[in-house]
């Protein structure tokens, strides 16, 4: 409204400016007047002049402090939704896109919200405006205008087709190329080890080098633009100059009218030339809102988790001493091919290790996100019975489920906090002598006392000072701070050495008593502890026997 205002009086004081003008210039040509004589109208210029000068830069002020507060909003709301969908769907798009996409893409948008949409409702009022004025004052001119006006946007809709393909290639090259960039930065530890760091030098380069070009392509199509309609509104000018001069020399308009018109007319297609002008500053940030609006609509997020649970819902049921029934599940994320599970059927009894096993790709992982509520059945039962009931479990509240159960992967992530942070990631309540008890369970107190700040030493993003075995540990110690009564693992021996392998077993065996725990495993040894072996294959399930499948179904 700011915004509106300000282009409203912008556009009575440019026609206060122009009369003011006239008042002056015609009365010292034609008649001699003194400066007494023409003082009024100096004092009227004056006092305009500054008057646009403030309501410039108040214009300026709210339009910058609109796209800020825009720009934050759109930013907050946006990694609202990337918090509240799930990690599978943030596992199908790359990080170092999204990354661009919160950074540069948004900020993209300030000259979009400062300068393009200020620009456009000065366009929406200037013009008409300024063209009545004109056309009280002479008739000729005004349909000059009228028919010359429209060329600058249709100009503009074909430039502006050409300039959205060649921004929207020039956004996508930018994210693979910090999607790239990243992916090399995450590996260069193994990169350097195989010796493979310098043969990525090249890739980055010609990824780099297509950017520039792309870039350049971009640059080049917005210059020419400008001088297209620069060329359009000078032309446009100039016809009605030499239309005002001719009539002029015949004495069918007067010097006033003339003057007047020649110093409107410019103001007629300035504000459309500059809309033009800021439609390709703001072009970049267009080719980002896209997938912002795509995110924030939730495309091809996959099922989508209820928001709120069933208000009628029963207390939650105890999971450690509940069954969790799969019913002809199917999960279907809407690609091609089959579903990522079609139609299995298990249970996973309480206070009990199940293993799942099976080649990889066959749903494993699927049914952890299940049970972790990252995603929903398309169809099928899925259900908890407790207390000689079964319930629903789409009807419990997606972030009272979690509340009863922990997840690790196969990779457990470590914050780039302090060791104590990181441990009550799960537990934020936790006490300093509970993290200790955990971190002592775990078998890392011997560790814990060389360290040189204890629990408030601080480790790297990824735990990258750290052992593979030391970081999985650290993330069983979160378990034992939350103390779930359902506990995932998603392979986790994954990329250990024997012993550490063994180690971890044992905590994986001390930590299921009491507990119901879902295992992915590949290898033998986790499969050993398993009390009930699942295999998933092909999307679907069958219960194996425990012990006497092992060898069968080991790596």
């Amino acid at each position: 409204m700011a915004i509106v205002l300000t282009g409203v009086v912008n556009c009575v004081l440019i026609i206060a400016q122009a009369f003011a003008l006239v008042g002056i210039v015609v009365p010292v040509f034609t008649e001699g007047a003194d400066l007494a004589a023409v003082t009024p109208a100096v004092i009227t210029l004056s006092v305009v002049v500054v008057a646009r000068a403030v309501v410039s830069y108040l214009s300026e002020y709210w339009s910058l402090r609109a796209a800020a507060r825009a720009k934050s909003e759109l930013r907050q709301a946006t990694m609202r939704r990337l918090m509240a969908l799930s990690p599978v769907w943030m596992t199908r798009h790359n990080t170092g896109r999204l990354t661009q996409l919160l950074t540069r893409g948004i900020d993209g948008l300030d000259a979009y919200f400062a300068r393009y949409l200020p620009q456009l409702v000065l366009t929406m009022i200037l013009p008409p405006v300024i063209g009545v004025v004109i056309l009280t004052q002479d008739l000729t001119a005004a349909l000059i205008v009228l028919v010359t006006v429209p060329l600058i946007p249709v100009f503009m809709a074909l430039i502006g087709i050409g300039t959205k393909r060649r921004v929207d290639r020039q956004w996508r090259t930018l994210g693979v190329l910090a999607g790239h960039f990243l992916d090399i930065l995450a590996g260069m530890a193994t990169l350097k080890a195989f010796g493979r760091a310098r043969a990525q030098a090249g890739q980055v380069r010609r990824i780099s080098d297509e950017y520039r070009r792309t870039t350049m392509g971009v640059l080049k199509l917005s210059f020419l633009s400008s001088l297209a309609l620069e060329l359009i509104a000078m032309l446009s000018v100039a016809l009605v100059a030499v239309s005002i001069g001719l009539r002029l020399v015949d004495g069918n308009i007067t010097l006033a009218a003339g003057l007047l018109v020649l110093v409107l007319v410019p103001e007629v297609y300035l504000p459309l030339r500059q809309v033009g002008l800021q439609y390709h500053a703001a072009a970049e940030g267009l080719g980002a809102a896209g997938e912002l609006v795509a995110i924030l609509e939730q495309a091809d997020a996959g099922p989508e988790v209820p928001a709120d649970g069933d208000p009628g819902l029963p207390e939650m049921p105890d999971l450690s001493s509940s069954v969790i029934r799969f019913r002809n599940i199917v999960v279907d994320y809407g690609r091609r091919g089959r579903p990522a599970l079609d139609g299995i059927n298990f249970e996973v009894e309480p206070g009990r290790i199940t293993a799942l096993v099976g080649p990889s790709g066959s749903g494993k992982s699927t049914v952890l996100a299940l049970l972790a509520r990252f995603v929903e059945p398309t169809s099928g039962d899925f259900q908890v019975d407790a207390d000689g009931r079964s319930i629903d479990i789409s009807r419990i509240e997606p972030a009272l489920w979690r509340t009863r159960i922990c997840w690790i992967g196969q990779q457990p992530h470590l914050l780039p906090g302090s060791l104590a942070e990181n441990v009550r990631l799960a537990a934020p309540t936790a006490t300093d002598e509970q993290v200790i008890d955990a971190l002592a369970a775990v078998g890392l107190d011997s560790w814990m006392e060389h360290l040189p700040a204890g629990l408030d030493t601080r480790i790297g993003d990824g735990g990258r000072s750290l052992s593979a075995g030391q970081a999985r540990r650290i993330a069983f110690a979160r378990i034992l701070c939350a103390d779930p009564q359902l506990v995932l693992l998603d392979e986790p021996t994954a990329a250990l050495d024997g012993d550490s392998e063994d180690e971890l077993i044992e905590q994986i065996v001390r930590l299921a008593e009491g507990r119901t725990v879902v295992i992915v495993a590949h290898r033998e040894s986790l499969m050993r502890i398993a009390d009930v072996l699942v295999e998933v294959r092909d999307g679907q399930a069958g219960v194996l026997t425990a012990g006497a499948e092992v060898g069968r179904q080991g790596p």
